[in-house]
């Protein structure tokens, strides 16, 4: 059977001695910075919500939210009996292992209190803050590729690859590239189309897009995605990243509801 050589690339960018940068961290990184940029091109557009100073605040909050949530949620939803023996392993990051799930609970908790503190409208910064979510969901899933880890299920596509970390060594989907063009790039421009055209004069919408497109791409790449070896099918054949992403689907839904039937803000102007 044909198959795509994989690209090996080492998980390592560069190393000065125990300093060590890895393509990983380098995504988390990239996703953070131009998703920042990015916000702060939407705040300076009307509707006005945040200013720039409270954009340029947010990152720091989005970043420990982001970490944290991300790293929580791995260990509580894919291993917790793992790091129950091992709490030691809970802070090598470096090893991977974050969920996206955990991550959008940890935000969530960051915006939250960063709104109330600031007195900002709630939905119409997660607004901001959903438009360029994609931008690291793309780098990270690339960076899954690079780490040769999260590959697909079995398969006789031509476009297969033989990861190096399969101990089978059979012919695999690409899973975490369909997860790069679906939840990334596809996403990104979904809502960059929904922005263009004014969605953001109804606060929730680009949200609840964001949430509700979030669930079917995640359901969607989970059915060439190779479960997780500890954890395998589960209910009804579902797997954890499907079930996890069920909760979305209603969630983005009421959203999408919400802002469709309530009027628009007459006057959005943040502090």
């Amino acid at each position: 059977m044909l198959t795509i050589p994989y690209p090996v690339i080492n998980p390592v960018l560069v190393a000065f001695g125990p300093l060590v940068i890895r393509w990983y961290a380098l995504a988390y990184i990239a996703g953070l910075l131009l998703g920042w940029r990015y916000c702060l091109w939407i705040a300076r557009q009307a509707p006005s919500v945040a200013t720039r100073a409270q954009v340029d605040d947010f990152l720091t909050w989005a970043t420990l939210g982001v970490i944290l949530g991300g790293r929580a949620g791995y260990v509580l939803f894919y291993k917790p009996d793992f790091y129950l023996d091992n709490p030691g392993q809970i802070v090598a990051l470096w090893h991977g292992g974050m969920s996206f799930h955990g991550g959008v609970l940890g935000v969530l908790t960051a915006l939250a209190l960063f709104c109330r503190q600031r007195k900002i409208n709630f939905l119409g910064f997660t607004d901001i803050i959903a438009c360029a979510t994609p931008i690291g969901l793309f780098f990270g899933r690339i960076a899954n590729f690079i780490n040769d880890e999260l590959w697909g299920r079995v398969t006789d596509v031509p476009w297969a690859m033989i990861f190096p970390s399969d101990p089978e060594h059979l012919p695999r989907h690409p899973s975490q590239l369909y997860e790069a063009g679906l939840e990334g790039a596809v996403l990104f421009l979904l809502l960059f189309a929904l922005l263009r055209a004014g969605a953001r004069n109804r606060p929730g919408a680009l949200s609840g897009t964001f949430i509700l497109g979030y669930g079917v791409a995640r359901i969607t790449a989970e059915f060439f995605r190779q479960p997780d070896a500890n954890l395998g099918f589960l209910y009804g054949g579902a797997t954890m990243g499907q079930l996890l992403s069920i909760p979305l689907l209603f969630i983005g839904a009421w959203l999408l509801w919400r802002a469709r039937t309530r009027p628009p803000p007459v006057n959005q102007q943040g502090p």
